[in-house]
């Protein structure tokens, strides 16, 4: 039970200043789950990452799902989910609440552009982290300027990025193992 408060409360905490996604999140999740938890590695974090942006929902909440079944099964999923989508939704409420009356307010318009120049700063904090964490070869590069170029120039969906990197790495992997055991 202590385990199950603790996802809770964790997950919560981050829920709390998450802003801007779940990719701006990347960088609060290694610091509390990896670093200081020792729940996952930065690789599980990435491969929760890519199972969360193919899977549907929200990526914050699904990585928070993922983390939390991986500590405490079943329980710990919905204690981590909770706590991540709790303070959030008590905010967006208010916010809500308050926008309708003050959204075209001078002052909350210039807060916005304010808030939307920090996330895209987390964005690119994230995306570089990812970038020296899962580029390591000149097939992450072919990978990565593929999926660049038909995410800009195309409407495929995401999902099939994530499906067809991963299939092309494992098949990479297998003609790897295959030249490998010919050596021998």
């Amino acid at each position: 039970m202590k385990k199950i408060l603790e996802l809770f409360l964790t997950f919560a905490k981050m829920g709390a200043v998450c802003f801007g996604g779940g990719y701006a999140m990347l960088p609060l999740l290694e610091r509390e789950i990896v670093n200081k938890k020792g729940w996952a590695t930065q690789e599980e974090i990435l491969d929760y990452f890519a199972l969360g942006q193919c899977t549907p929902g929200v990526i914050a909440v699904n990585v928070s799902t993922f983390i939390g079944h991986k500590i405490g099964g079943v329980a710990g999923a919905f204690a981590a989910t909770a706590g991540m989508v709790f303070c959030p939704s008590i905010i967006i409420l208010t916010i809500a609440g308050l926008l309708t009356n003050y959204a075209e307010n001078p002052i909350v318009q210039r807060a916005f552009s304010g808030i939307q120049v920090c996330v895209c700063v987390l964005v690119l904090d994230a995306v570089t982290k990812l970038w020296n964490k899962s580029v390591k070869n000149k097939l992450g590069v072919v990978i990565f300027a593929a999926v660049l170029l038909l995410s800009l120039f195309t409407d495929i969906s995401s999902s099939l990025f994530v499906i067809g990197a991963g299939l092309v790495g494992f098949i990479a992997g297998k003609v790897s193992e295959l030249k490998e055991a010919d050596k021998k």
